[in-house]
């Protein structure tokens, strides 16, 4: 099992960047893939990136290529996400999540096993 806690969050003006960032608990981190979901009020949850467990392969939806850029340190047990040209439609909760099954690049909710508790960012205008 792997608990996972979020932090980065925060309020930033469009075109602006932050960089969010999961703490997973455990020593088999690098067993995990990892993803990155956000979801907005009254919107599913939905995918915005993720990378295999070693670090080696990244995924992308395609609103967030080439704003985003997803990693992970599996000597710190830390994946990260690097938002830059930050736009008012990126506001939501911003969950990561890690698949025991390794599916690596896996897009859909339902691939991923644990969850951290979110952090918000919100984007003015």
């Amino acid at each position: 099992q792997v608990q996972l806690v979020e932090s980065g969050g925060g309020l930033v003006q469009a075109g602006g960047s932050l960089r969010l960032s999961c703490a997973a608990s455990g020593r088999t981190f690098s067993s995990y893939a990892m993803g990155w979901f956000r979801q907005a009020p009254g919107k599913e949850r939905e995918f915005v990136a993720a990378v295999s467990r070693s670090g080696g392969a990244t995924y992308y939806a395609d609103f967030v290529k080439r704003r985003f850029t997803i990693s992970r340190d599996n000597a710190k047990n830390t994946v990260y996400l690097q938002m830059n040209s930050l736009k008012p439609e990126d506001t939501a909760v911003y969950y990561c999540a890690a698949s025991s099954g390794g599916n690596s690049g896996a897009r859909a909710p339902g691939q991923y096993d644990y969850w951290g508790q979110g952090t918000q960012v919100a984007v003015s205008s």
